[in-house]
């Protein structure tokens, strides 16, 4: 079997002393919120302890603001949009974070998360150039009626793309946003899927985690990769680690890829930092930045482990492959991205 690992240490290196010194404090600041958390935990109406909570948070989002905007590619959406936008934002991750969110749910919410964050990675740079839309309508009388609307021209974006896929939490994330690339271009354009099988070594900290992409068990072309824009989705950016495989393994193939955006709902300021430090044509746009990792490399606050909220838990030694998982987000999901699955389908089948 061919596999290719990368090392925590081997990412920590990329890291300057400035971003070392920016989490230290990032750490410390948030040792104060999971103090307040363990006053809660004890007692849920504590008002003080509630109150710390809050007034740790609001300083950490401000200190996260400031160490984000000196970094020009990472992309946050609750920092970059104005303030009338962000109750929706926050409203949705709260939503997500809740452990009472059922799977059903979680995916609703998911899909709202990934249309903001379509938007704000394509479209919002595309406002001043518009296409319009001629849309038929449904009435006839006195006539049959056509309807005229606007939208962001995002074509000249997104027609050499293809949507690299970090299984298996980045599935339906990566249809989602195949979804709305097919939507807003012009000619429906279906974008190519690039299947990666990666995973990290769980039974390791963060300080020591390996990162190991299963070539046997992934699915892909280096040759339709090479000069493209290429796109990743993935829920939780928490180390940076897979990404950074994959991308490194690419271009030791001799593979230059034109871009990379990687598009979270929740991004980890480690993860984020090693991204953009390690690969110089990627940006990271997410919906939301928490501040830290515990010791198992989970992202915190967090919300769990995004992959299993989204796809439920395999039995046993035999996980689901491809075709079996999508089978399982049941018909709605698959009639809505129909054409995203065909794609999908015929990726893995050749």
């Amino acid at each position: 079997m061919k596999k290719i690992v990368l090392h925590a240490t081997d990412l920590d290196g990329f890291l300057t002393n400035q971003d070392k010194e920016d989490l230290d404090q990032i750490e410390k600041m948030y040792d104060e919120s999971l103090e307040a958390c363990r006053l809660i935990d004890n007692d849920p109406a504590d008002e003080k302890a509630l109150s710390r909570l809050v007034d740790s948070a609001r300083d950490i989002g401000h200190k996260l603001e400031e160490i984000t905007k000196n970094n020009k590619r990472i992309h946050v959406y609750s920092f970059d949009t104005p303030d009338e936008m962000h109750g929706e934002c926050s409203r949705i991750i709260s939503k997500l974070r809740d452990p009472e969110t059922g799977h059903e749910e979680f995916l609703y919410y998911i899909q709202r998360a990934y249309e903001l964050m379509f938007t704000h990675t394509f479209a919002d740079e595309c406002l001043p150039k518009k296409r319009s839309i001629i849309q038929k309508t449904p009435v006839t009388n006195p006539v049959r009626n056509y309807a005229v609307h606007k939208i962001p021209d995002v074509d000249d974006m997104i027609h050499n793309s293809v949507m690299c896929v970090m299984l298996r939490g980045a599935l339906l994330p990566s249809m989602i946003i195949s979804k709305e690339i097919e939507d807003y271009s012009s000619d429906r354009y279906i974008t190519p899927f690039a299947l990666f099988k990666i995973k990290r070594d769980e039974s390791r900290s963060e300080k020591n985690m390996d990162y190991i992409l299963d070539l046997d068990k992934s699915f892909f072309s280096l040759s339709e990769l090479d000069g493209k824009d290429l796109i990743f989705a993935d829920p939780m950016n928490a180390t940076g680690g897979s990404l950074v495989t994959i991308v490194k393994y690419l271009k030791d193939e001799g593979i230059k890829p034109k871009s990379i955006k990687f598009i979270n709902v929740i991004s980890a300021l480690k993860g984020a930092l090693r991204i953009t430090r390690a690969i110089e044509e990627a940006e990271v746009y997410t919906l939301w930045m928490d501040p830290v990792l515990n010791d198992k490399a989970y992202i915190l606050p967090g919300l769990g482990d995004a992959g299993d909220r989204l796809n439920g838990i395999d039995s046993g030694a035999s996980p689901r492959n491809m075709i079996q998982l999508i089978a399982d987000y049941g018909t709605s999901i698959v009639n809505l991205y129909r054409d995203q699955v065909r794609e999908i389908e015929k990726t893995v089948l050749n």
